[in-house]
């Protein structure tokens, strides 16, 4: 599909005609879009699947089986447990290697455990965050970018009609000042969905992080009551 501009200019046209300053702004806007939505799709997927991780995950530890047998079942599973299921496993693990030795108190167990469950917790939350920023970084940076080569594109177009002898006429100076605008969208068309895909992952990181959260002091409330019960470590 091609977008004209006029009888005689379409966008494709404009960005042929630009000066190879503006046409690698509008290369690198292009190649900063595609990340982004790289970014996006991924990110969707992948906080998609820790939402649906977590509930499933909590269905089964609040159902009142067995927390031995859960955990069991999670290490004979391939690959090192995600999400909550990553942290319930850290914090039992600590809490059944170290709660057979009788000099260690009862506060001290609890809180390996818990230190455990937070390192797994910070380890989770650094996976869901990946490449945020780089989404970020796009969407702050894009319309800078692009209205870098807007410009630069006018400049250019002013230099060459007076470079030309003509008199500067709307006619004359109205194809060059569209083809640097090209790059003002194109800066905007990177940063909108850049932006707004952010701050939507950005707040579905943060609930699933409160819901670490409650789950670690929750469990730790259960280690705590069951601190002296060798039968819960087995």
């Amino acid at each position: 599909m091609e977008f004209v501009v006029n009888d005689q200019f379409s966008i494709a046209q404009l960005v042929l005609d630009a000066s190879w300053v503006v046409k690698i702004v509008m290369l690198m806007l292009l190649f900063a879009s595609a990340a982004s939505w790289f970014i996006i799709a991924k990110k969707r997927s992948l906080l998609a699947k820790s939402r649906r991780s977590a509930d499933a995950f909590e269905n089964e530890f609040w159902s009142g089986s067995d927390l031995g047998r859960l955990y069991q079942g999670l290490e004979r599973k391939a690959g090192r447990s995600m999400g909550m299921a990553g942290i319930f496993e850290s914090g039992f693990r600590e809490f059944g290697r170290i709660s057979d030795r009788k000099d260690i108190q009862s506060e001290k167990l609890i809180e390996s455990s818990r230190r455990a469950m937070r390192v797994a917790q910070t380890r989770e939350v650094d996976r869901l965050e990946q490449s945020l920023a780089t989404l970020a970084t796009i969407g702050s940076t894009s319309p800078y970018v692009g209205l870098f080569g807007t410009v630069w594109g006018i400049m250019d177009a002013f230099v060459r009609l007076g470079s030309s002898g003509a008199a500067a006429t709307l006619e004359l100076v109205a194809p060059g000042i569209a083809e640097a605008l090209v790059a003002t969208a194109m800066g905007l068309f990177a940063a909108i969905p850049a932006v707004i895909f952010y701050n939507r992952y950005a707040d579905q990181v943060n609930r699933l992080e409160n819901r670490f959260d409650n789950f670690v002091e929750e469990f730790s409330t259960i280690l705590e009551r069951h601190a002296h019960s060798p039968r819960l470590a087995k």
